[in-house]
């Protein structure tokens, strides 16, 4: 059966196990050659969704159609999906060619060709003169390249990346990252990515789904999902927020540390809205709207940066480190209209 265009579908995907609902009803289009990432919690379904697409678990109900084939119940061998592993899962006994080249070998390519696209992918990788070696010999990011190397050299239409990097220390993972990211603009194959880090997935992603509880909340682009967030889930999940509550009336929003204008006025009566710790301003001359006197409470020094909290309403500000403030230095912060976000709640 073919239907639709290219690229990976899924159509009212659903899985419970026993009486909770791992996922609940996902449909989406994740287009040819992008790098989507599923972003959310433990427990969220992200993984168990990711299963199903591999065909390593089989769905309640729902459709997978790949490029216009529905390959709902085809057989995880079948479908020209790969998996890399957050453990990599290489084999500890085999060399890094031999672990590269072990899905060609499966598939009974001749010994010439096995050697030539090995060679090919392992330049494409740089894992240089490394065939020889074993697993236990290879720094984490090199054998999360080989995991990748083995997975890609089969061809896959789609690449599925459950926590890849998760094993990585700190500096390593932001460099595998960039890495990961330059490799799938390269290829112009389809990367799907299941992280719980908001930092990994705006690096790597052309879209992002934000999913909880088994459900996605909010997917676009990672500026659309964090400049914009819908609820106050997704605003706290990707990266720090201030969410101030209040009602809206007579055209301001009433806080209890003061009046502010919104670009656009809210669907509500009481609610929240959010606003990044980066996108107050701190100013020493009062702003023309949207501005309240506050006090330096606590700084936390980042490095390339410096967390401030203000009082009244504990405000998280982040300003660069040029600007230098102590514990109960005195202050403007400008709330700008169009930084501050209305949530649907």
């Amino acid at each position: 059966m073919t239907t639709q265009g290219m690229g990976l579908h899924l159509q009212g995907i659903h899985k419970t196990y026993g009486k909770t609902a791992a996922v609940n009803n996902i449909s989406i289009e994740i287009r040819s050659g992008e790098f989507f990432t599923l972003l959310g919690p433990s427990g969220c379904g992200k993984t168990t969704l990711l299963r199903m697409i591999a065909g390593m678990e089989l769905q309640d109900s729902g459709r997978i159609i790949l490029d216009g084939r529905d390959i709902t119940r085809l057989p995880a061998i079948k479908r020209q999906i790969n998996t890399v592993f957050q453990s990599y899962a290489l084999f500890p006994h085999l060399n890094i060619f031999e672990n590269i080249a072990f899905g060609l070998r499966s598939r009974k390519l001749p010994e010439n060709e096995i050697n030539q696209r090995v060679a090919q992918s392992m330049d494409m990788l740089e894992l240089g003169n490394m065939k020889n070696r074993f697993p236990h010999q290879l720094s984490g990011g090199q054998n999360q390249r080989v995991a990748l190397a083995r997975a890609l050299i089969n061809e896959p239409k789609v690449l599925l990346l459950d926590e890849p990097m998760s094993a990585l220390d700190a500096k390593l993972r932001a460099q595998v990252q960039v890495e990961l990211r330059r490799l799938q603009q390269k290829l112009h194959q389809t990367f799907i990515l299941v992280t719980h880090d908001q930092d990994e997935a705006l690096v790597v992603s052309d879209r992002v789904a934000v999913m909880r509880e088994g459900q996605i909340i909010q997917f676009g682009t990672p500026e659309q999902v964090y400049d914009a967030p819908k609820n106050k889930f997704v605003a706290e999940f990707l990266g720090a927020a201030n969410l101030i509550p209040g009602r809206f009336e007579n055209g301001l929003f009433h806080t209890d540390i003061g009046s502010f204008v919104l670009s656009k006025p809210p669907a509500w009566n009481q609610g929240l809205v959010a606003i990044r710790p980066e996108w107050i301003t701190v100013s020493e001359t009062q702003p023309a709207q949207n501005g309240i006197r506050a006090k330096v409470s606590e700084i936390i020094y980042r490095g390339t940066s410096r967390d401030l909290w203000f009082e009244p309403g504990r405000i998280r500000v982040r300003s660069s480190t040029y600007k230098h403030f102590s514990i109960g230095d005195e202050a403007w912060l400008e709330f700008a209209p169009s930084e501050l976000v209305v949530l649907d709640e």
